[in-house]
Order: structure tokens, then sequence, then C-alpha cells
């Protein structure tokens, strides 16, 4: 951490559903001047939260308008089908899409899930998000499927879900904006890749067309027969460092 950073914080925004614990652990660590302020924000506020500087960085469901954006892929999450405790597909361990035919199927407005051809039949209405799908759901009224982290958030004692493998899958992914890629952001970003302390502080590329991830896969070579040339000329007569 630089002089400047000290007394600075870090806003990272995040949408429902994703959970950013082993991240901002690792950033606690290493940062300890910076503190993390988390912003809990609706999935359909968080592009433009990020563009009006709200916050600068934060965990976005794919696909996003990536418009002045930048955005690295993080992972994939299993779909899965909630339904009340008593429904049939209760019993079973993992559910198809043709199993949803004749079932009524929620379409939330916040949905995360992008559908080519939606499931099942079309329910008596759209909710705005999916804690009022849910408590739809709850009330007998049709299902909905989600990514596993929002059936996770949203844990009822009287809702069950099931796996949906032939389902559409949400990916999670960072993004910040373009024009305000900070020293910040680049520790934050070396953080999610799994950089270590040292490789994640090479922030300022050598050339404009050299990314960090370029320079990394340089090392070797440089620490390996370069290395041992150098080795081999300091044997020599009247070698002097430089």
């Amino acid at each position: 951490m630089t002089d400047g950073e000290t007394g600075r914080m870090f806003r990272l925004a995040y949408v429902p559903g994703v959970t950013s614990a082993k991240w901002v652990n690792v950033w606690t660590e290493r940062m300890p001047g910076v503190p993390v302020t988390l912003v809990a924000v609706p999935a359909a506020e968080v592009v433009g939260l990020l563009r009006n500087g709200g916050a600068d960085a934060g965990f976005v469901r794919l696909p996003v308008d990536r418009d002045g954006l930048s955005v690295i892929p993080l992972y994939v999450e299993t779909t899965v089908v909630m339904v009340p405790k008593d429904h049939a597909m209760a019993a079973a361990d993992e559910v198809a899409i043709a199993d949803l035919i004749d079932d009524e199927v929620f379409h939330p407005l916040d949905d995360a899930i992008e559908w080519t051809v939606r499931p099942g039949l079309p329910a008596f209405t759209r909710p705005a998000t999916t804690a009022d799908a849910i408590e739809l759901v709850v009330a007998g009224t049709g299902i909905l499927l989600v990514p596993l982290s929002l059936a996770r958030l949203h844990h009822r004692r009287d809702l069950t879900y099931r796996p949906v493998p032939d389902a559409p899958q949400s990916q999670v992914a960072l993004a910040w904006p373009t024009d305000a890629t900070t020293d910040l952001v680049e520790d934050f970003i070396g953080i999610v890749r799994g950089r270590t302390v040292n490789s994640s502080r090479g922030r300022t590329p050598a050339s404009p067309a050299e990314k960090p991830a370029q320079r990394q896969a340089q090392k070797p070579a440089q620490n390996g027969s370069g290395r041992r040339a150098v080795l081999a000329s300091r044997k020599k007569k009247g070698y002097r460092p430089r």
C-alpha cells in the first residue's frame, strides 16, 4: 500500500446472492489501511451505480450492458427450481425443463437468468422482484427458477429446491468503470484473480499493449536460462556488478 492510499476506502457493490467474503478477507489482510465499504444493490441497478461513481467495482450477474465497463467473468451458478415442500418435484433428485411443462413458472422483472424460451406455463403475474415471486411460490400459485445462491439467500422452511441441469445458468462477474481503473481497483482485480502479494503489485504495464498477465508469463523465461547465464558470467575474471 502506498502513502497515497492511506485513509482511503474501497467501495464494492454486490448484487443479491453474491458472497464477497473470501475476497474481502484477503483485502483486509493485505490492505489494512484501506477499509472496504460493501454496497448492496439490486441487480437491475448495479450498472447505473458503477457508471455514476457510486462504487469503485461491483459483482454483477451477466449479461449486463458493458458500455464503459470492464468485466471479468468469474463463475457460473447451478440453476434450481424452487417449489413448496409438498410439491411432486420435491421427491426428485433433479428436474428437467421438460418436467415443468404443466407448471406455472414465475418470471420476475429482476430475473437473474436469461431465457431464450421460458419454461412451463406463464404465471398469472410478473412479480417485481425475486423475493416477491418466492412469496407467491410459498402460496402455492407457481414455481420459480433461480441461481443456487438466490435459493439459499431466500431459504424458507416451507420451500425446497432441486437442480435443473439443462436450464440456462447465471454467471457472476466483476465489473468496474473502464475510465476509473484506479490502483485500488487493480489491487482488487489481483485478489479476485488469485495473485500473490508480490505479483498483484505490478499495476502499470510496461507498454500499452502489454497486459499484467503477459508480464507474469514472461517471468519464468527471465529467471530460467537467462539467470544461469548471468551466474556463469559472474565467475569470469574482471566481473563488476552493474
